[in-house]
């Protein structure tokens, strides 16, 4: 079983229940990106891509970016700030790359520093996607609202961060899951229809 309770940590996924009304996180998949008790949470919404190309905002990336080649909304924060996840095959750790602590699953996902040179990592890089924004947490916050039902914790597998078609990402990460959890994909967009 995949469904991890309460027990966030970096490279895990949080999935928006139905009961999380945030337009923001409403159906929602957030990778976490760093958790840190005293110091609150990080994470990237991995399905909300927008209508952006890559190329109009990081030209230099455009060769790069996995399909879909957009910028995707990572979350309310910083809205106008990018950050970069990147998967790297084989053992190295290339120049401005850097793991995602505690996710063994995810063992060669990792933070792009954008500002590195493509050229120097062209080479070394699988798989990357852009994020205008990000989600946080204060301490404690993230905690409360997984106790509150707004979010499930759940495993996450390399194929979810760069999925080709991250709108179903919500409902096939659901779907893999056992019991209850699993049912939560069947909800629909809008209840008061049924």
């Amino acid at each position: 079983m995949d469904h991890l309770g309460s027990d966030p940590k970096a490279g895990r996924l949080l999935v928006a229940t139905p009961l999380l009304g945030d337009p923001n996180f409403r159906r929602s998949v957030v990778l976490i990106v760093e958790h840190e008790l005293s110091e609150g949470t990080l994470g990237v919404v991995l399905n909300r891509p927008t209508e952006i190309p890559v190329g109009r905002v990081l030209e230099q990336w455009t060769e790069l970016a996995t399909d879909p080649s957009v910028v995707f909304r990572g979350g309310p924060v910083q809205p106008d700030s990018a950050l970069a996840l990147a998967l790297i095959p084989g053992t190295g750790e290339p120049l401005g790359w850097r793991a995602l602590d505690g996710a063994p699953a995810l063992a060669r996902l990792g933070l792009l520093d954008l500002d590195t040179p493509p050229r120097l990592l062209e080479p070394a890089i699988k798989d990357l996607r852009v994020y205008a924004g990000y989600a946080g947490w204060s301490p404690g916050q993230l905690q409360s609202e997984i106790e509150d039902g707004a979010w499930v914790v759940i495993t996450a597998e390399p194929g979810d961060v760069f999925a080709a078609d991250p709108d179903q990402l919500w409902r096939q990460v659901l779907r893999r899951q056992d019991g209850e959890t699993a049912f939560l994909a069947t909800y629909p967009e809008d209840p008061g229809l049924n």
